[in-house]
């Protein structure tokens, strides 16, 4: 998206952003960091090593730093993690950090504080206090609230979590935001997540490479394969489902994940059955085909930030049966874009997937709505430029850009859209 030259009023200003894993970079910023340059900040990306991280580097054009973190709890390597942070912000010495997801967010925020970084802005992507054991949700709960403490803006990706991080006492109502409608990047539903842009082979061809009949009617899970994710209820689902319905296949596309694991009896009972195929993982750039080749997409989670899976199924037409949990109450719009039950509840589940396996025109019906729903809402351009707005008037707050010569050259860090 072009940035006008009355958007430019962050010249000079450095930017850093920390994500644990550089797969976040990649997929989940892809378009935003180069607004961000475009807008006139110096950005500089870090998170653990990988050929991500040097991908993100040549894609935006950003210097980026490797650090190793962990994705669960280990003492020594965080504590490492904690330490090469705080070096690299004295060493840079940005005006704005911005950490997210699980590990960084805590880690980048306390470094910042301990460096000195003047604007320090935290994304809340999930809450995961209620999948951890008694000792690990004390520990994550404090962590949570020290790093919303340290931060001067949070940034939650939805206004369910919004409520629920505020609710649980972990943070402060007037320090959190969410943009727009949610959502950290939106979803490309123009142009790459586009049913229109697909040829009329590509769901036939998707089909064939993985053994599934065209005429079969195919259920989707997209996601890790984490316990959290409802996998065992999915499983007691499509016990019942394959029993009544010749036609329909499973298919699962994710990777299992030592942390929060999936019985192993669950996954044996998936893989040694014919008609559920298992693909441990997708090249981004098949995803739409993956949408395109299947019928409906399921979601039978704990809990979540905001699911990006259900933006990009719906973007691609897709009928979405999700639990009502934070995240999925925001992008599902019961009994018109798809369909909400309860969590952990396997009988609701198989019941909901089953109404849409008869009912093709339902499925057809909510499809198209549910496209209509995130072409209207989740637009990730007007996120971009509610995230600039947000720097802008953070920088302002603190006394690091001149708030006259912002509103000359576009007071858009005034009244910024979306906030919660």
């Amino acid at each position: 998206m072009p940035v006008s030259s009355a958007s430019r009023s962050c010249d000079q200003v450095k930017l850093v952003l920390v994500t644990t894993i550089p797969m976040t970079l990649e997929l989940f910023l892809q378009g935003q960091i180069s607004y961000l340059k475009e807008s006139g900040f110096e950005v500089v990306a870090v998170s653990s090593p990988g050929p991500a991280l040097e991908r993100v580097a040549q894609r935006d054009r950003v210097s980026v730093h490797a650090i190793s973190m962990s994705r669960g709890i280990s003492p020594i390597t965080d504590a490492r993690a904690l330490y090469r942070l705080c070096k690299l912000f004295l060493r840079l010495r940005p005006s704005i950090v911005h950490a997210s997801t699980g590990k960084a967010g805590p880690l980048a925020i306390l470094a910042a504080t301990l460096a000195g970084i003047p604007a320090r802005v935290y994304s809340l992507r999930g809450f995961m206090i209620d999948r951890g054991r008694t000792g690990g949700r004390t520990i994550l709960r404090l962590m949570e609230w020290l790093t919303c403490r340290c931060a001067h803006r949070v940034v939650a990706v939805s206004r369910s979590l919004a409520d629920l991080v505020v609710d649980e006492g972990l943070c402060r109502r007037e320090k959190i935001v969410v943009f727009c409608h949610g959502s950290s990047n939106g979803v490309d539903a123009k142009g790459r997540f586009n049913p229109e842009r697909l040829t009329d082979s590509s769901r036939k061809d998707f089909r064939a490479a993985r053994r599934i009949p065209e005429q079969a009617t195919v259920i989707s899970f997209v996601g890790r394969l984490v316990a959290g994710k409802g996998i065992a209820e999915l499983a007691r689902a499509w016990e019942g489902i394959r029993a009544t319905h010749d036609d329909a296949y499973l298919l699962i596309a994710g990777t299992p994940e030592e942390h929060d694991p999936v019985d192993v009896s669950v996954l044996e009972s998936l893989r040694e059955d014919e008609r559920v195929i298992m693909i441990d993982s997708v090249p981004h750039a098949q995803m739409p085909a993956l949408y395109n080749a299947c019928d409906l997409i399921v979601l039978p989670t704990y809990s979540e930030g905001l699911p990006n899976v259900t933006l990009e199924a719906a973007a691609m037409a897709k009928p979405v049966v999700a639990t009502r949990v934070t995240g999925c109450v925001d992008v599902v719009e019961d009994g018109i874009t798809g369909v909400l039950i309860p969590p952990r509840d396997s009988v609701a589940l198989e019941e909901a997937i089953t109404r849409y396996l008869a009912d093709p025109p339902l499925r057809m019906r909510h499809g198209v709505a549910a496209r209509e729903w995130v072409l209207a809402r989740f637009a990730p351009e007007p996120i971009w430029e509610a995230l600039r707005d947000e720097y802008l008037r953070l920088l302002t707050e603190k006394n690091l850009i001149n708030p006259i010569q912002g509103r000359a050259q576009g007071d858009s860090a005034v009244g910024a859209p979306g906030r919660s």
